[in-house]
């Protein structure tokens, strides 16, 4: 039997329609099993704690498990690159910061666009970075770290998360505005840098506040100065670098939360309202507080603030990173 023309393209652009179809079922289900967000440094670094706070109260607007999968190497490029080249689905996500999702684009040939090939989910906490330093250091304040370095030129090593990173380019900035100069020793996250640094196997550290916190109150540490110009609620017995003598080091830093690009908005905004959601509970407010971190205003934490304000860091920083001359080691 031969079957009309009008039937046949009927049937043809339905079945062509079917995947389609069921993409949008299964974006409209969302989520249907674990979620897994993919931390580009090692375990007990600072982007670490924050993803797992995160995800903890995420789990419970969502309804599935929360996976952070660890995927460190070369200052975050690994990570953000297997979450770059997953599935649009909503099940694979990037968390990073200024270091990973900004300045690596500036000094990496990335096999990604920072920009083009991610969804902007949400703006997830800012902080400052702490001057910090072994307890064996001589120096028991800031100006005295500096009389120390300017007295030992390139003899002091700095742990970084990997060349590019928050702690490196902190360092760089330290270096202009103190006229010091030492060397920095990269390691795969800034957990890995903190632990040396508690062990005194590195002489300092310009440090995000969740790894260095806890060191601080042990007493494990020194931390000489906060990089902002107000101190920490967390902390705030440590000076601003303007009170304790590097006027002008200011260095803020912020997390957040992208998807890879393509992923269907409906999930794009399960995914914001999760984040949202998590922001908004005081425990989790709490918990971030004691890392030394603190939430964006609430018209922030959208995809399109986000998307806005991660395109305005790539134009602020990209121009100074080229003209340091940051290469990738």
């Amino acid at each position: 039997m031969t079957v009309p023309r009008r039937t046949f393209l009927q049937f043809a652009v339905g079945a062509a329609a079917l995947p389609a179809m069921s993409r949008l079922a299964t974006a409209q289900a969302y989520p249907m099993r674990p979620i897994t967000i993919v931390v580009p440094f090692a375990a007990g670094g600072g982007t670490d704690t924050i993803t797992r706070i995160l995800a903890e109260r995420m789990r419970a607007t969502l309804g599935q498990p929360i996976i952070v999968e660890n995927v460190s190497a070369a200052a975050g490029t690994v990570g953000v690159g297997r979450a770059a080249r997953a599935p649009a689905d909503g099940y694979t996500l990037s968390i990073g910061h200024l270091g990973t999702h900004v300045v690596n684009g500036a000094i990496y040939s990335l096999q990604y666009d920072l920009l083009k090939d991610f969804q902007p989910v949400a703006l997830v906490s800012r902080a400052s970075f702490l001057v910090t330093a072994k307890r064996s250091m001589p120096a028991n304040d800031l100006q005295g770290l500096i009389a120390w370095l300017k007295a030992n030129p390139d003899r002091a090593s700095a742990g970084t998360a990997g060349v590019g990173s928050g702690e490196h380019v902190g360092g760089l900035l330290f270096q202009t505005v103190t006229g010091t100069r030492f060397q920095f020793v990269p390691y795969r996250g800034g957990g890995p840098a903190m632990q040396d640094l508690v062990a005194g196997q590195i002489d300092m550290m310009i440090s995000g506040p969740a790894p260095a916190l806890p060191q601080v109150r042990a007493g494990s540490i020194k931390a000489y100065a906060v990089a902002a110009r107000s101190r920490l609620r967390a902390a705030p017995d440590i000076p601003t670098a303007d009170e304790a003598g590097a006027p002008g080091f200011y260095f803020p830093y912020w997390h957040a939360l992208w998807a890879p690009k393509g992923t269907p908005s409906n999930v794009i905004s399960k995914l914001n309202d999760a984040v949202m959601g998590a922001l908004a509970d005081p425990a989790v407010r709490s918990r971030l507080e004691e890392l030394g971190h603190d939430t964006f205003p609430t018209e922030q934490q959208t995809p399109a603030a986000l998307g806005a304000y991660h395109q305005a860091e790539i134009e602020k920083w990209w121009p100074i990173i080229k003209a340091a001359n940051i290469k990738a080691e």
